[in-house]
């Protein structure tokens, strides 16, 4: 292989090679496309290529099926043999005329990995912007020439994808795969086929991350990976040589792939390691030679929870806060701190209480982050955000055909998705009754069942909830079940409201005054004497939530606020919003006569009392919806319904 500045001067040389053939960076297209009866004289010529490139390709392409790469075959001149690849990429290709018949030398198409393969006489991978024509820029190629025993270059093979999916491994691929080619070409035997294949392939398999297993048609193994010796908890001496059910029991659609030739696909098996259960994916691909009789298959194990942890990695399922984004220093949170500190590795539930806005999530996430789980999902789900009818699969997931519109395959739930993680249940107090009974089994049991589906699945959840209501007044009030509450309160943490911790207000505010000024790109404003001397005689009913977006209201005024905080000290502060410039949106200040107010329709009483829960409220959501006796989310529905506005 090349060092780097060896390849990087080949490239350069190629692309003045590209300018000199006239190729313009905008062309999308070969130049040179040969039409259909040319392609059938091309193909005939360069018959012995194809023939013996083909079942390489083949297995390349089963270890790589669905990874978005796909395989292209040329002949000396780089003229397009054989595409084969997941059916999106090659359509993507194809749409820019990357299809049998197309050449792709350097005078045709400019800078690309099979071109410049051919013009240098040696393996090559080209990235992104190092093609030469702009319509390239979104793939990463690696390709090889293919030598005839007399060392003479007879075609090219190459591996082309997203140009986010580079690695240098892609090239070993194809440099392996060539040799392969090459070793095949001098003999023609199909047993030895498969034996010298298994040799030069030895890397390839070795390469993939996946667990890999190929058998022999009688079931036997012949061939592992490190990845596969790992699930299996097994050495490979002692696992080559064996019938694969003697170690997979429970995977005998093996033999429908061996007696049909027809591959299995996404099938889910229980490995048993050291006393525990596992789940895996399993991929079995027939093997097959000229005279397409199954010789074998390629079995591919894939971890589920290794694929729960990619979905939550890329979805954002993950805890971005540790105990050093609490910010405070009063007794009541280094308390809470430490003790939370102390308790985070536990696997008991956490019940976390306090008023909105006070940080419960903060919290949660920065439990999670300190325990041993922290290296797997956090799940979060508000209870009360989710339709009676959905939070049940949302929770627990779906088996195929559970409903009309069920994903085909069916879909794992939360409780899977944080399967070794945490699971955090936000207003838990808004939970429908029914749907408690379920999670109480789930917690007693520790496995959960998807709707549609009887097969019970092992979860291995840490539980933390977290709510603003008193939850032992809503057990009294029938509202809540009294042994979820217990099970679920095994280790109460209560957040103290902002009004209880004033001593933390200062580096609150010069906390959210420079991450904001950062969102913002503004410099750090001072704030106004009569501005800052408010805050503290302000009562904060919408806590650190509140705080923040005061705080980024100043920082968008450098300095000054559009609200007026007023205090009035007759005991506890009373939260007063004076919008300037502002016209009140919320009901109609002039009542009717107090009996007359009552003499409408249901709708238009429920409408009244919203609008006049905001306007005592000042438009506080989260106070009119408290009082109410409904959560926020359904207090924003019925104001949507009514054509409320929130001021």
């Amino acid at each position: 292989m090349y060092t780097r500045e060896k390849r990087e001067e080949i490239i350069q040389k190629s692309h003045k090679r590209s300018a000199e053939y006239g190729i313009e960076k905008e062309r999308v297209v070969s130049k040179k496309i040969l039409k259909a009866d040319e392609v059938s004289k091309n193909i005939e010529k360069n018959k012995a290529l194809i023939r013996v490139a083909e079942p390489f390709m083949k297995v390349l392409y089963d270890f790589l099926m669905g990874s978005g790469f796909f395989i292209i075959l040329t002949d000396k001149e780089g003229c397009i043999l054989n595409v084969v690849g997941d059916r999106e990429v090659v359509k993507a290709a194809a749409e820019m005329n990357m299809v049998v018949g197309a050449y792709m030398d350097e005078k045709s198409i400019g800078t690309n990995a099979m071109g410049t393969a051919i013009s240098e006489n040696a393996p090559i991978q080209i990235s992104a912007t190092e093609h030469f024509i702009t319509a390239y820029h979104k793939w990463t190629c690696s390709a090889a020439p293919i030598h005839s025993e007399d060392r003479e270059i007879i075609g090219t093979l190459n591996l082309t994808g997203s140009s986010d999916l580079v690695h240098p491994h892609t090239l070993g691929l194809i440099v392996a795969a060539v040799e392969s080619i090459e070793n095949q070409m001098k003999s023609e035997a199909a047993h030895n086929k498969l034996l010298e294949t298994n040799g030069y392939m030895s890397t390839i398999i070795q390469s993939i991350s996946t667990g890999l297993l190929t058998i022999d048609n009688s079931g036997k193994i012949i061939m592992t990976n490190k990845n596969a010796c790992s699930i299996l908890g097994l050495d490979e001496e002692y696992i080559v040589g064996r019938m694969l059910v003697e170690l997979i029991p429970n995977c005998r659609d093996i033999n429908k792939v061996l007696e049909t030739g027809k591959s299995c696909l996404d099938e889910e098996i229980t490995i048993y390691r050291g006393g525990i259960r596992e789940r895996y994916n399993l991929n079995a691909y027939p093997i097959a030679i000229e005279s397409e009789k199954t010789i074998g298959c390629v079995v591919m194990l894939k971890e589920i929870q290794r694929v729960i942890n990619l979905v939550n990695k890329y979805t954002g399922m993950r805890a971005r806060y540790s105990f050093e984004n609490i910010i405070g220093k009063s007794r009541e949170i280094n308390n809470i701190i430490n003790y939370a500190k102390s308790i985070a590795d536990s696997p008991s539930t956490v019940l976390i209480q306090g008023e909105s806005g006070t940080g419960k999530e903060v919290l949660a996430q920065a439990i999670h982050n300190y325990s041993s789980r922290r290296d797997n999902g956090f799940v979060a789900i508000n209870c009360g955000a989710i339709a009676k009818n959905l939070i049940e699969s949302e929770l627990f997931g779906y088996d195929d055909g559970a409903f009309t519109g069920a994903k085909k395959g069916g879909h794992p739930g939360k409780f899977e998705l944080a399967n070794g993680g945490t699971l955090f249940l936000d207003e838990i107090g808004e939970m429908p009754l029914d749907m408690q009974v379920n999670l109480l089994r789930v917690l007693q049991e520790g496995t959960i069942t998807r709707v549609g589906g009887t097969r019970e699945i092992p979860v291995n959840v840490r539980i933390i909830a977290a709510t603003n209501k008193n939850l032992k007044k809503e057990v009294a009030s029938g509202n809540f079940r009294e042994d979820l509450y217990y099970r679920l309160s095994v280790i109460p943490i209560s957040l103290p409201a902002l009004r209880d911790r004033q001593e933390d207000i200062p580096l609150l505010v010069d906390y959210f005054l420079r991450i904001k000024s950062e969102k913002l790109s503004k410099n750090i404003p001072k704030i106004d004497h009569e501005v800052y001397k408010n805050i503290f005689q302000y009562s904060w009913p919408g806590n650190i939530r509140e705080l923040e977006n005061y705080i980024e209201n100043i920082v968008n005024l450098n300095g000054n606020s559009s609200y007026s905080l007023i205090s009035e000290y007759n005991g506890d502060a009373k939260n007063e919003f004076d919008h300037e410039n502002d016209k009140v949106k919320i009901g109609n200040r002039q009542e009717k006569a107090y009996e007359e107010q009552f003499i409408c329709s249901f709708e238009e009483l429920e409408k009244k009392a919203i609008i006049a829960s905001l306007n005592k409220f000042r438009g506080n959501v989260s106070q009119a919806a408290k009082v109410l006796g409904v959560s926020r989310n359904t207090l924003y529905t019925k104001m949507k319904k009514y054509e409320i506005e929130d001021c």
